[in-house]
Order: structure tokens, then sequence, then C-alpha cells
């Protein structure tokens, strides 16, 4: 018998063998648990809960287990799941270069230089040196909404540097003709939640331009630098160094293509703080990049950076079979790029993969993507009849999960061989990624729990407050005994007077943790 429907098998049948034990009024992790969820503050607000035991399927505690709440990033548990059962813990995206034309004994390719894109969510530009793709606690993609986001180290050209070595290791010398972007693995479509929202089979960081701001002395003006650089682009920046204990106001505007102002000012005392612009053409940007990497590997090439990116002279697919590859790139394993989208809650590279899903198939759209991730949740024994998707990272309005949906994902996960992939890519409670804030270093939680976040937030405008759409975490827990738990929470609509308040909710949900690791 296939190994997958064993394993199908097995987990269905330890659902139907599972044991339910009702909250009862005087059980200590109710009492806990319901000591947070009834607190006055939440008294307009809806919540969904349920803890159940990994291995027999035992409830420990519900409430609403079977209402739809709305998910917010914790979808990116279902869409990263699909991806892993369709492209498999090991797959690694290739990214080659061919060449079309003809190369003489000097090295002048008489032709163009057209690099297919695979679809490679991070293309060398996160990859450290043991081959691990790196992440910082707070991504760049969230910058222009949190204080708190970093660059990480590696070069973000990195692929693009080794693709121009490897061209230039195959004698190339000249480029007489044009060089390609080819771009058409999947149809082109739009992300949902905050941060970068183009998908497109070429990503070079992220497709933005990283603008990282510095204080030095009040009165002087601070440091701006950015990256990529490319001649491409032109960044004015005057941004004054104020008192310490002055407000951060900084702008970041591109009143045109290729421009970006940056304005403001930053507290000497102050952090350094980073902006993003998402460039608006992915093909032009990662065409204008790879020339200028050929050219630092001391190719010529005659076809300027400034022009867009010519889609009409890409080869037909089957040509590419005829052509000299003259490069290269391989991608880290994609368990590392299912870290990256866990750990640090990564919208573009989660909306994008079930286009990823979807051209694995032979198909070409979003919602192709969607439809085989409902085949994959139906035949392993998740109740599709209670989950709506209409993206892969949890901001679209169609987004809506019930925890026991949720909670029969995280258990089937639970049985599959690449298990330990799925669970250590997730946030560890106090630790790393969005629960590194979640509960203090002393809390008895700590490093007992694995899950993912999510925050939906709207400005509610009137009042001059804010709608916490969704706040929520599901995931694995160890609690007394070294029981392992798996759980799903949601609370929805509930008013917050600040943005920091988001804080202090996500702390809540941290108190849950502690009562839940406390079974």
């Amino acid at each position: 018998m296939h190994e997958r429907a064993i394993q199908r098998i097995a987990f269905l049948l330890i659902a139907v063998t599972a044991l339910v034990r009702p909250s009862a009024a005087d059980d200590e992790l109710a009492r806990r648990i319901n000591k947070i969820v009834d607190a006055p503050e939440f008294k307009h607000a809806h919540w969904g809960v349920l803890v159940a035991d990994l291995a027999t399927g035992e409830t420990l505690y519900e409430q609403a287990a079977d209402k739809l709440f709305a998910p917010a990033s914790t979808t990116k548990l279902y869409s990263v799941a699909a991806a892993l059962d369709a492209l498999g813990a090991d797959y690694r995206f290739e990214t080659p270069i061919y060449a079309r034309g003809d190369m003489d004994k000097e090295g002048r390719l008489q032709g163009d230089l057209v690099l297919v894109a695979s679809g490679d969510l991070t293309m060398g530009g996160r990859t450290d040196e043991q081959g691990h793709i790196t992440f910082t606690d707070s991504d760049h993609t969230y910058a222009n909404f949190s204080r708190t986001a970093e660059l990480t180290a590696p070069h973000p050209l990195a692929g693009l540097e080794e693709l121009a070595r490897q061209v230039a290791g195959e004698g190339v010398k000249r480029v007489t003709g044009d060089v390609l972007v080819d771009d058409s693995l999947f149809d082109t479509a739009s992300g949902t939640g905050s941060g970068p929202g183009k998908l497109t089979p070429i990503l070079i960081n992220d497709n933005c331009i990283d603008v990282r701001i510095a204080p030095s002395k009040p009165g002087a003006p601070a440091t701006v630098e950015w990256r990529p650089k490319s001649a491409v682009w032109r960044v004015d920046a005057q941004v004054d160094t104020v008192a310490a204990d002055g407000e951060t106001r900084v702008e970041l505007t591109s009143p045109a293509d290729g421009v970006i102002v940056v304005r403001g000012q930053i507290p000497a005392a102050a952090r350094p703080i980073v902006r993003i612009h998402e460039v608006s053409d992915a093909a032009a940007f990662a065409r204008a990049l790879l020339i200028e990497a050929l050219r630092r590997a001391v190719i010529t090439v005659d076809a300027s950076p400034l022009v867009a990116n010519d889609a009409g002279k890409v080869p037909d697919k089957g040509d590419y079979a005829k052509l000299r590859r003259m490069a290269l790139l391989r991608s880290p394993p994609f368990s590392e790029s299912a870290r990256l989208v866990l750990k640090v809650s990564h919208n573009l590279h989660a909306s994008t993969l079930p286009l990823l899903v979807a051209a694995h198939n032979g198909e070409r759209t979003l919602s192709a993507g969607l439809k085989r991730q409902h085949d994959f949740l139906a035949r392993v024994g998740v109740d599709v009849n209670t989950i709506s998707f209409g993206g892969g990272a949890g901001g679209d309005r169609a987004d809506y999960v019930s925890p026991r949906a949720t909670v029969q994902l995280l258990r089937y996960m639970a049985t599959r061989p690449d298990f330990d992939v799925y669970c250590q890519a997730l946030p560890v409670l106090g630790v790393d990624g969005t629960l590194a804030k979640a509960v203090d270093s002393g809390s008895p939680a700590r490093g007992k729990v694995q899950a993912k976040t999510g925050t939906l937030l709207w400005s509610n405008v009137m009042n001059g407050n804010y709608l916490l759409n969704s706040k929520a975490l599901a995931g694995y827990a160890t609690g007394r005994d070294q029981r392992r738990l798996a759980f799903a929470m949601f609370v929805n609509q509930t008013i917050i007077a600040r943005h920091d308040d988001l804080d202090r909710v996500g702390k809540l949900l941290g108190s849950l943790c502690e009562a839940i690791v406390s079974e």
C-alpha cells in the first residue's frame, strides 16, 4: 500500500477513536483559559479555542471550535503544508541562463542571454555560508509598518552574482544581443497581507529596494543607505538627526519610476530604521541587476539596463532544449523556504506558494493552486467545508477557518515523515520569529510552544483607534510529563486603542500558552 495512504488511514483511525472530554467549570485548564477570554476588554470579541492531545485527539478545552474565524497569518499553516506535500521538503528551485546565438572563439556571443525564472523565492539573496536561508525576527518586508525591521546579512544579489560568474566561466566576454528574463512560469497575481504584493516568478530581494536610516549627532544629516544599488534607481535623501527625545518621522515616496525620495527626521538615540520600496516591474528590475552583475564579472553587455524587459522576445518553452545552458542557480531545499515563511510570516512568499503548487502541476493560476490545496486537505481528512481561502498568506476577506479544522491539519502533519521540517519551521515561543517577544524570558512556556501567529488589523477611522479583526495562534505545545498537544486559538473583532496594543494582545495569547503547557 502507498505510504501516504497508510499515513491517512492511521490518521483517520486516530480521529475516529479520539476521546472527547468537555471542559467543566471546575476544570483548572478551563478556569485559566476562561479568565483570559472572558476579560472585559473582550466583551465584544469572538473567541475560538481548541486544545487537544496530539496523539489521541482527546479534547482538553474547546470554545466555539466549529465556528468560522478570520485566521490572519495562521493561514500559512495550510499553504505551507500543501506546498510541502506537492513539492517535497528537499525540492530545489533551479534557475538557468541560456544563450541564444553563436559564440565565436573570442568569447563574443552574437545573440541573447535568457534567464528563465523558476519561482525561486530568495534567489540566493538570503543564503548564508552554511547553505541556510537567513531571517531576522522582524522581516524587511514589514519595514513600512514596523520600527523593528532589520536586514539580513547575505548580499541580496548573491544569486545573480553567481550566475554572472558562471556565464563568465563559460568563456563569454561580450554579449551583443539582449539580456532577457522569462517570467512566464505562472500568471502574475496580487498577494494578500501587508508588504510587497505583486506575485511573479522572479524575485530579487523580494522585489524591493531597502532604505536604511541611521542617526548621527543632533543637527547633522542622518546616514541613509540603500540596497541593492543600481544605475536604474536614484535615491534623494534628506533626513535630519534631531535631539534624543524627538520623534521619528520618515517618509519614503517614489514620484517617478526609478526615483526614491526620502525625507524626515530621526532622534539621535534611536536605533536605525528600515523602509522599503516595491519595484513596479519585477522582470525589468531583475534584468537590469543581471546586466550589471554580468558587467562586474567583466563581460561587456551591449544591452542597456535602462531598457524594459521584452517578454515578447523570450524563446518558446520547447526551444530551451536546443539552447546552450550557460549557468544554473540551485536554491537551498524547500524546507528552508518553508522555515522563512513560517518564522517571519512572510506574506509575499506565502501568497506565492499556491502558484508554485499550480506550476508544479502544469497549471498557471492562483485559483488552480488553491484548488490543489483543497484536494490535499480533503485527502488527509481536514474538514474543507469549514475552511474558506482566497489566498495563501491570510489577508484576504475570504479567509476563514475553524479551530477544529486547524487542529485536524496539525494532527495530520504530525503523522508525516517531514513533520520535523514543518514543526521546526514554526516560531518558538519566547525564542525567535514572530513569537520572540510574546512571553518573558522566565516564562514556563518559553521554548515549549512551536506555533504560527496571525494578526489582521484595520484602522477605525471614525473613532481614531483600531479594529483588531484577528489575533491568532496555532501550533504545538509540550505540556506536563512531555505530553504533546495541538491547539488553535483565535480572537476576532476587538477594539484596541493604539497600534502598540497588538503586543499586549499577543502577550495574552502567550499567557494562554502558559496555561496550556501547565496541563
